[in-house]
């Protein structure tokens, strides 16, 4: 892939604010604006240094004194599910993903605020509108699509953001029905990622940042083989 250059004038930190994952520390980012020419490149080169992407933003924590997140991303052609993953496909097997274009639609709001009004009420979300979601879901300068999961019987399950990388899937952000949480609806829409991106030969299902101190982040290191971003570049993360 052909190297950007970014002038480092257009990356701005935000101010310090509350974690939201380790308590009594804060945090503070470095966003930069996914514009240019080609924002899809550009997109590409900031995920390959550990970046995200929010709407049109894509940023990186840089919190002082702390370096507790780590991007992860899982080795897709390699991955073999073990026993407890092919449990989660099998209880799974009844329902049917598609990718779609990122379209924000009033039956995929009104599931995202039940389950935002389940499982995170107490966070920055909650008071999202459909205009807000509709910009969370459309307003991307890259190659951006939902993947929307339903039941036999037709009826909406989960949906997950994800953009379309060169090399792969990168998991923007899922949610689901949370009347189905036995049926560890995290772990599927994980799971059929990494599958599907076996099925179209991409190399990597990126999943965000690993906290190894967070019991809500920590999980992700299940999804073996994976690598994390070091300073020497991307490794493999060994149990």
């Amino acid at each position: 892939m052909k190297r950007v250059e970014i002038p480092s004038r257009f990356f701005f930190s935000t101010p310090p604010a509350p974690c939201p994952y380790l308590e009594n520390r804060l945090e503070r980012k470095v966003v930069t604006l996914l514009a240019g020419e080609d924002p899809d490149r550009l997109h590409n080169t900031l995920s390959l240094a550990g970046f995200r992407r929010s709407q049109d933003l894509a940023y990186r924590p840089a919190c002082d004194g702390c370096s507790a997140c780590i991007p992860i991303r899982v080795r897709a052609g390699e991955f073999r599910p073990g026993k407890s993953f092919r449990r989660v496909l099998r209880t799974n097997a009844d329902i049917s993903g598609r990718i779609l274009p990122s379209r924000a639609t009033a039956e995929h709001y009104e599931l995202f605020h039940r389950y935002l009004l389940s499982r995170h009420s107490d966070g920055g979300m909650v008071d999202m509108d459909f205009g807000d979601y509709r910009a969370m879901v459309e307003e991307s300068p890259v190659r951006s699509n939902l993947a929307e999961f339903r039941k036999a019987d037709g009826s909406l399950f989960a949906v997950c953001l994800i953009d379309v990388m060169e090399d792969g899937f990168s998991l923007v952000y899922s949610f689901f029905d949370p009347d189905d949480a036995d049926r560890s609806p995290g772990s599927f829409l994980i799971l059929w990622h990494i599958l599907e991106a076996q099925r179209r030969g991409l190399a990597h299902v990126y999943l965000g940042y690993w906290i190894e101190e967070s019991r809500k982040m920590a999980y992700k290191k299940r999804y073996s083989p994976a690598e994390i971003l070091t300073r020497t570049g991307w490794l493999l993360l060994r149990d």
